[in-house]
């Protein structure tokens, strides 16, 4: 799937990020970047039936997992035309966005990792998502301090400096609680994004992270 000629693409890219440039090359994103990509979408596609039925695998060129190539400039000081990484996401199929629940494989030169969770879900799904945790402390405290689960994800995302409101300062999850964002993050080496293997890396991850991806979306009345 992914090749040196994808992260040297990638590496060019970061170099010459503009649109006369990537027009002129254009061809080279398609062999080495987004088709490579579509087809790992694909067989990841036919393996997450295996841990969950709820979230989509689409390798459509337009509006599939395969997150677009073009920047979104309209409100950033940085008007770079392009992204210099590959973004995958396979979201919930009830979610219209990257506020629902879902699992993220990011590519970029240095960096790869498989993220799952909600970033910065929007104001009730966030509370939805503290009550339950308000709720039932212990069941949050099991999956996110099973071993292989701690061994594999580190938890990230914005907090609050306090106790959200309405919800007491002395809670045993607080940490939880004040978290903005809930997302597990696990790194993937080189040799995993390069090799044979990255389709098992990947889903080796979606299913250590199956009971904290269903926490969330049980708190949200979603399938998982």
């Amino acid at each position: 799937m992914f090749t040196e000629d994808t992260l040297g693409f990638l590496s060019e890219l970061a170099d010459n990020n503009q649109r006369e440039w990537f027009k002129a090359r254009k061809d080279r994103y398609e062999e080495h970047v987004r088709e490579p990509a579509r087809a790992l979408i694909r067989a990841v596609g036919e393996r997450l039936p295996e841990v969950t039925t709820a979230f989509v695998a689409s390798d459509a060129k337009v509006g599939g997992s395969l997150m677009r190539v073009h920047r979104d400039t309209r409100f950033s000081r940085d008007k770079t035309p392009y992204k210099t990484h590959i973004g995958i996401q396979f979201r919930h199929a009830a979610g219209k966005d990257i506020h629902a629940p879902g699992f993220y494989l990011h590519i970029a030169l240095g960096q790869a990792f498989v993220g799952c969770g909600m970033w910065r879900p929007p104001s009730p799904a966030l509370l939805a998502l503290r009550t339950r945790i308000a709720a039932e402390p212990d069941v949050w405290a099991r999956i996110v301090q099973e071993p292989s689960f701690v061994e594999m994800f580190v938890l990230q995302g914005e907090s609050l400096k306090r106790a959200p409101r309405g919800f007491p300062k002395d809670h045993p999850q607080l940490d939880a609680l004040r978290r903005k964002s809930h997302i597990a993050v696990s790194d993937l080496s080189l040799e995993d994004v390069l090799g044979d293997g990255l389709v098992d890396a990947v889903m080796e991850r979606v299913a250590c992270s199956a009971d904290y991806v269903r926490f969330l979306c049980e708190a949200l009345d979603q399938t998982f």
